[in-house]
This record gives structure tokens, C-alpha cells and sequence, in this order.
């Protein structure tokens, strides 16, 4: 059996040679049946978040196709993905959250998804979610959804915490963290925090103020967070108590042994949901879509269940442990604020680059 391997970027960005902005808009044509469900060979090449490329979720599916060679990378936020796309690197599979897309959409990065490709996908949960699609067409299947609240040291931080304002609270200064891997989480969570209810579609005004409260709180700070990983060693080390974040983060660090919770805030839960698309460049289609039918699977779900997420295929919550299952319930995210892509997004790449360099 072929081992996954990991592929990196071997090329500069800032080398034009190195490829270009653009790529067909064309439909990702799925395999017709017999195709589809025949093993899958060649290369596949995968570019998600670590979550998604996990042993435990990819393993299966190499075991699924012996005679494929899966080559997996990861980043920081689909902007990244979309800069190093740009750059020359190459992958059939890029993973999509609705929030983050306009990056890969401006470079026609995506291809439209053939649904008859997906046969769980009238089912699956968030499909007719904003941002799903793009000019009509589906570029993404919803495989993985959260919430994003606070989480916090029970032994440092007896008492819990409740609130994005406690974030800002005084008495954890220099032990709080906040998300840095892109600016909306961050802005969002600020405003928050600071009585803004609809901060997905903050004036122009509003967003001053908020970029104004994270710059005179910058040392408030231990970190900004940029992974999973990130997120658990400043735990684990000490050097933070209290962060923004979600469920499925918390269950990492609880099989870790860290003695932590994970609480919906009083503002308001905010709410993301992320999945497969299929690049412009892809090569290997039939294996794509094996691998985005693996991960919407019940079984492949469950795995996401036990590990904290909201599942996106309703087939798998039996599957998933009874304690877990009221989290891994899509209908948890009923009430909850969905991250979306704010129009003026620019100006809040803006605020967002600003607080990072005040100090």
C-alpha cells in the first residue's frame, strides 16, 4: 500500500514563472457509475486544512484505493491556498470555507461540482447555504461545520468564562489568544465583544470602532492563533488560558489530557462551514470525487462527530458516540451567526494587517 505523502510548495510566489492567475470556470464532470466506483489510481493531490487530512480521516480511503498516491498539503486560511495556487502549486482537491472563497473565486480557481458526482448531496446538511455556490453552480460540498465560541483553562479559570468581552478582560492580559490566520474571525469576535450584533454586515463606522478596540487591546494578546496546532501547544504550554475557537479544537486538547471547556458565548455563537472543491487545474477527477464521497460519507462523518464537529451527512449521528451527539447535530447551528463574506471585506484585511503590526 502506497503511503500518503506530503507535497510542498518548491517554487517562490513571487517567481511569475511559476504559474498564473486564472483557469477554467468549466464544470468538474463526475465519472459516470461504473468509473466511480472503481478504485482510484494515478496521483491525487489534496490542499486543506490539517483537520480534513488527518491519518484518521484519510487512511480509510487509502485503504479504499491501494494503487493511489496521495499527496496532502495544508494551510493557514483559503487565502494562502489561493496566493499559492496562483504561485504554481498544484491540486485537484482544495478544501472551501463559505467565508473564505472570494480568494480562489477572483482567480477562477474552482470548478463548478457536478452533483450527480455527490449521491449524498441532497441530503447533506448547509448545500443550499450562502456561499455554497457561485453564479448559480455549487463549488463547494459542505463536509465539516462548527461553532466558534471561547474556550478556557478550567484550572486556571475556575469560575468559566461565557463571553467574547471576556477575552478582553483585564485579568487575562498577556494569557489570551485570538485567531490570526485571517482577519475575519478576529474582527468578527471584536465586534462582538464590543455590543455589534450583525457583525457580518458592519458600516463602515462600525468597523473603525472595532479596528480602534483591537488595536488599544493589542497587548491583551498572548498570541494570535493560526492552526489547530497553534491553538493546543499555547494550552499546553501554559501560555494561554483563555482563546476564541471551537468545539472540535476542544476535543483535540481534551485526548491530549488539557483540562479544558468550550462555552457559546452571551453575544451570540458565530458558526463556519467548510468542504471539498475541485480545482481548475485537477487532473484526477474520478479520484476527486471518491474522496469527497468518502469524507460525506456516514462513516467518514462520524469520525468528524467523535472529534467535535457538526456532521454534515444526518445518516452518520448513530454512528456517533451518545455524548457527542447533541454537538455533531446539525440543528445545533440553528440559532447560530453564520461567517460570511463581509462586502467590505477589503477594509477589514485592512484593520485586521493594522492590528497585527500595533504593539
Amino acid at each position: 500500500m502506497k503511503l500518503i505523502t506530503a507535497f510542498f510548495l518548491t517554487c517562490s510566489l513571487a517567481l511569475a514563472a511559476c504559474g498564473s492567475d486564472g483557469g477554467t470556470t468549466d464544470q468538474a464532470t463526475a465519472p459516470g457509475d461504473a468509473a466511480a466506483d472503481e478504485p482510484s489510481n494515478g496521483t491525487l493531490r489534496v490542499f486543506a486544512y490539517e483537520d480534513s487530512v488527518t491519518p484518521e480521516m484519510m487512511d480509510p480511503f487509502q485503504e479504499q484505493n491501494p494503487d493511489l498516491d496521495i499527496k496532502t498539503a495544508t494551510f493557514d486560511s483559503n487565502s494562502e491556498a489561493a496566493a499559492k495556487l496562483a504561485g504554481g502549486f498544484e491540486a485537484d482537491v482544495v478544501e472551501v470555507c463559505l467565508d473564505e472563497a472570494e480568494p480562489l473565486l477572483r482567480r477562477n480557481q474552482l470548478r463548478a461540482i457536478d452533483t450527480s458526482g455527490v449521491p449524498e448531496w441532497d441530503r447533506i446538511a448547509f448545500h443550499d447555504s450562502e456561499g455554497v455556490t457561485a453564479d448559480g453552480e455549487p463549488i463547494v460540498v459542505p463536509l465539516s461545520a462548527g461553532p466558534h465560541g471561547v474556550i478556557y483553562n478550567t484550572e486556571e479559570v475556575p469560575d468559566g468564562i461565557n463571553s467574547y468581552a471576556d477575552l478582553f478582560d483585564p485579568d487575562y492580559e498577556g494569557r489570551s489568544a485570538i485567531e490570526g490566520d485571517y482577519a475575519l474571525p478576529p474582527i468578527a469576535v471584536a465586534a462582538l465583544a464590543t455590543g455589534i450584533e450583525d457583525p457580518m454586515n458592519m458600516d463602515q463606522a462600525e468597523l473603525k470602532e472595532v479596528g480602534d478596540y483591537l488595536d488599544e487591546n493589542r497587548e491583551q494578546f498572548r498570541a494570535l492563533w493560526r492552526s489547530d496546532s497553534d491553538l493546543v501547544n499555547l494550552f499546553k504550554s501554559g501560555e494561554v488560558v483563555v482563546s476564541d475557537g471551537n468545539s472540535g479544537q476542544v476535543a483535540r486538547m481534551k485526548k491530549a489530557g488539557l483540562p479544558v471547556e468550550w462555552a457559546a458565548p452571551a453575544e451570540g455563537t458565530l458558526s463556519w462551514v467548510c468542504g471539498f472543491g475541485i480545482t481548475s487545474k485537477a487532473d484526477n477527477l474520478q479520484a476527486a470525487y471518491r474522496l469527497i464521497n468518502w469524507q460525506a460519507s456516514a462513516k467518514a462523518q462520524a469520525i468528524r462527530g467523535r472529534n467535535g464537529y457538526v456532521v454534515t451527512n444526518p445518516e452518520a449521528l448513530p454512528l456517533v458516540p451518545e455524548a457527542d451527539r447533541e454537538t455533531a447535530d446539525p440543528s445545533s447551528l440553528d440559532k447560530a451567526i453564520p461567517e460570511t463574506y463581509p462586502a467590505i471585506y477589503d477594509d477589514w484585511v485592512k484593520t485586521f494587517q493594522r492590528f497585527q503590526a500595533s504593539s
